[in-house]
């Protein structure tokens, strides 16, 4: 197992009091994996110190207000693809195959293509399996480490780390069509609201559309992406 990368999912996951007691080990593991510049090892620092000894309910209220009431920090790789449309439960179909391809059985209630999720399989891979994975989202971590940034989180460091890891450099133009979405206020319940009242997620193909960001995504996988079921799942 890369312990690098099992680290980064675990502190990109809900904080929670075994978490905290984690960190210490966590911490040893970032700072000592040398694929890391220095300079990105001691920007994980702060989250680091963060995560160990703050109240974990601002922790809490921290995590929710980042990444689960905005849109554009979402850790749903796919959100930033296709948002809420049909290519995306496609695209969630062909990596749920790829996982049980892999052996991969995550127990948890968040969707496949939840960043952490993503980073604990990859932590099973081969790393060069894991950099053209990784790269393949580079533009995609780019625009979530720049808005974590602006925000002045100290969550940035990890999509700067991912990014060091991929030994890729992001598309700056893909980067700034990401980046043209406009932010809502977190604490903006109405309005927030409303950009969440789309269509579901339907995990069944669209006869109409292909996903080409996702073959992009998956294609150098080892196992080839099977077709989705002819039938939506409930």
């Amino acid at each position: 197992m890369d312990r690098t990368l099992k680290a980064l999912s675990l502190v990109l996951s809900y904080p929670t009091r075994e978490l905290q007691h984690a960190m210490p080990e966590i911490g040893g593991v970032l700072a000592s994996d040398t694929r890391l510049t220095a300079a990105a090892r001691r920007a994980l620092r702060p989250l680091v110190g963060e995560l160990s000894g703050r109240d974990i309910y601002d922790l809490q209220e921290t995590y929710v207000g980042l990444f689960d009431r905005s849109r554009t920090l979402s850790l749903n790789l796919f959100e930033h693809v296709h948002g809420e449309s049909r290519d995306r439960g496609g695209a969630m179909v062909s990596l749920v195959e790829m996982y049980r391809d892999a052996g991969f059985d995550p127990v948890t209630s968040e969707l496949p293509d939840h960043l952490p999720m993503l980073l604990e399989f990859l932590s099973t891979r081969p790393f060069t399996e894991v950099q053209e994975t990784l790269a393949d989202a580079a533009h995609i971590l780019e625009a979530l480490n720049a808005r974590l940034d602006r925000r002045e989180s100290p969550y940035g460091a990890v999509f700067a780390a991912l990014l060091q890891l991929s030994g890729a450099k992001a598309d700056k133009a893909a980067v700034a069509e990401l980046l043209e979405e406009p932010e809502l206020d977190p604490n903006d319940l109405e309005a927030l609201d409303k950009v969440w009242e789309e269509s579901e997620v339907r995990f069944g193909p669209d006869p109409n559309a292909g996903c080409p960001q996702v073959r992009d995504m998956l294609a150098r996988m080892d196992k080839p992406i099977t077709p989705a079921p002819q039938q939506a799942a409930e």
